[in-house]
């Protein structure tokens, strides 16, 4: 069975891999537009710089640019093959908003995945109902969103955990995402319960992490982020941090290991899995 793969990581590698053919050819953008009758050097940028989803046409025209020989072209082909992808479930991402499409792409395709949660439920984990709340909270910000469409499609994205070959799935919750606020009591024990079934599927973790436990150093992050790892080494690990009208996406290996090692810090200070539930059937029985 092939590996599943993450289009926008494969744009990422497909286009840092050009880039580094072109260079080592000593063309410039200009030149090679040249030679391809391309326009402008903008379509090439973006390509390179992983921002658009690639014509594999074009992939082979620079393969042939760049001199590219056997057995790195046929490489570079399926590289550039997964990152066209666009057939399949990838259909039902057309109603995603940008920022939650870039999660689906990289969530399909990675082999384990990190959430840290200091407020509210991971996307993977919320039920309809509680979706659609932070939903139409996030409407005061932006009133363009379509809430059905975007509860329509993180509940496409929750099949992520259950397919043949998922990813193993961790999330590290603070106790303040776990505590109901002003969300409706009825919404609130749906999503309880949500979370403790959660916990008997072999490939996901959810740990809580209780106020007043430190994790080892003293730093606790006030701003959520998820970290991805990929089947195929050479893809970057990557890391997306969540802000309030965009996300910021890190590949640089310094960084990531940096959230590496603060995941690690706060896994060793949550509670356990089997703590976690117990914690949590509590909440759900009170």
């Amino acid at each position: 069975m092939p590996l599943p793969t993450s289009p926008v990581i494969r744009r990422a590698r497909l286009g840092a891999e050009l880039r580094q053919l072109r260079r080592q050819e000593m063309l410039t953008l200009e030149q090679v537009c040249e030679r391809l009758g391309w326009a402008s050097t903008s379509k090439l940028s973006r390509i390179e710089l992983g921002q658009s989803r690639p014509d594999l046409a074009d992939v082979l025209d620079l393969l042939d640019v760049y001199r590219v020989t056997a057995a790195k072209r046929d490489a570079l082909i399926v590289i550039g093959r997964d990152a066209a992808t666009s057939g399949g479930w990838w259909r039902a991402l057309g109603e995603m908003g940008e920022r939650q499409r870039t999660y689906a792409e990289l969530e399909a395709g990675a082999a384990s995945i990190v959430d840290w949660q200091p407020v509210v439920v991971p996307g993977l984990l919320q039920t309809a109902a509680y979706a659609r709340l932070r939903i139409v909270a996030g409407r005061l910000i932006d009133s363009t969103v379509d809430v059905e469409g975007d509860v329509r499609a993180r509940l496409i994205r929750h099949g992520v955990l259950r397919r043949a070959d998922p990813p193993r799935y961790t999330a590290v919750l603070a106790e303040a995402a776990c505590e109901r606020g002003d969300t409706p009591v009825r919404v609130w024990r749906e999503q309880l319960r949500r979370l403790v079934n959660l916990t008997n599927l072999a490939n996901v973790t959810i740990r809580l992490l209780p106020r007043g436990r430190v994790p080892d150093g003293g730093v606790q992050p006030l701003t959520p982020y998820s970290c991805y790892s990929f089947p195929d080494p050479a893809d970057p690990r990557t890391v997306m941090l969540e802000a309030l009208t965009t996300d910021v996406r890190l590949v640089a290996p310094t960084d990531v290991e940096r959230y590496e090692r603060l995941t690690g810090r706060l896994l060793d200070a949550a509670l356990t899995q089997e703590e976690t539930a117990a914690a949590l059937g509590v909440r759900l029985a009170s």
